[in-house]
């Protein structure tokens, strides 16, 4: 999804980001600890069945597309010298980038 690039201010990585996710809250109703992967990044013992692997896998593959498309954004951003806007787009490709990973976790314990 793009190269890695330095972002304007503190960056969070690591504990960081999951001590940043815990204060922020649940996204979409669903916390971190209750989505079958745990601390250590294994899939939990509940696969995905079937049925659902080609739906995971389309949804992994939009979510790849849209995180090009952010790419493409802060990238732009970044030359036009919008830095706030650029690490906003930066965070938000990371975290795509995540969900894209996340999937294909899940996808590949499911097969």
């Amino acid at each position: 999804m793009g190269a890695r690039r330095e972002t304007p201010g503190r960056r969070l990585e690591g504990q960081d980001i999951a001590t940043w996710l815990q204060r922020i809250g649940p996204a979409d109703g669903v916390f971190p600890a209750a989505t079958g992967i745990g601390d250590d990044g294994e899939m939990a013992q509940n696969k995905p069945e079937p049925s659902e692997l080609s739906e995971l896998s389309s949804i992994a593959s939009s979510l790849e597309q849209i995180g090009r498309r952010v790419t493409a954004l802060a990238d732009a951003a970044t030359a036009a010298k919008r830095d706030e806007l650029a690490a906003h787009l930066i965070a938000v490709e990371r975290a795509l980038l995540g969900a894209v990973r996340r999937l294909e976790r899940l996808l590949a314990s499911g097969r």
